[in-house]
């Protein structure tokens, strides 16, 4: 049998995993929790369950400086959470308050800037 029906026979999930895989090298150097996040992005692309802006915005969004100053407008990686930014830690972590008004402390990969 050839290649080409060789890959025929394989379904989305198989190239997903190949693009997880793929996507892990790449990624290496961002932040865990990023690159989880880019790595299912691109996996959910691959697998065509995602569309090419919706996974380009995603893809951005990661990418994004992780500098924040007292003031920015700030949410979680997942957008459970909205806030703003109080003070930037000795330690680089960022202290923010929530919209609700819960006082958070959250390392800088773990926050988007909102807006």
């Amino acid at each position: 049998m050839s290649s080409y029906g060789t890959v025929l026979f394989f379904n989305e999930n198989t190239f997903a995993d190949i693009a997880r895989q793929v996507a892990t090298a790449i990624f290496a150097d961002l932040p865990p929790i990023r690159r989880r996040e880019v790595i299912s992005a691109l996996a959910h692309y691959v697998a065509g369950v995602l569309s090419k802006e919706d996974m380009a915005s995603i893809v951005d969004s990661l990418w994004q400086s992780a500098s924040f100053a007292p003031g920015d407008r700030v949410t979680t990686l997942r957008g459970s959470l909205r806030g703003e930014v109080m003070a930037i830690l000795d330690d680089g972590r960022i202290k923010w308050c929530s919209d609700s008004g819960i006082v958070l402390v959250a390392l800088p990969e773990s926050l988007i800037r909102d807006g």
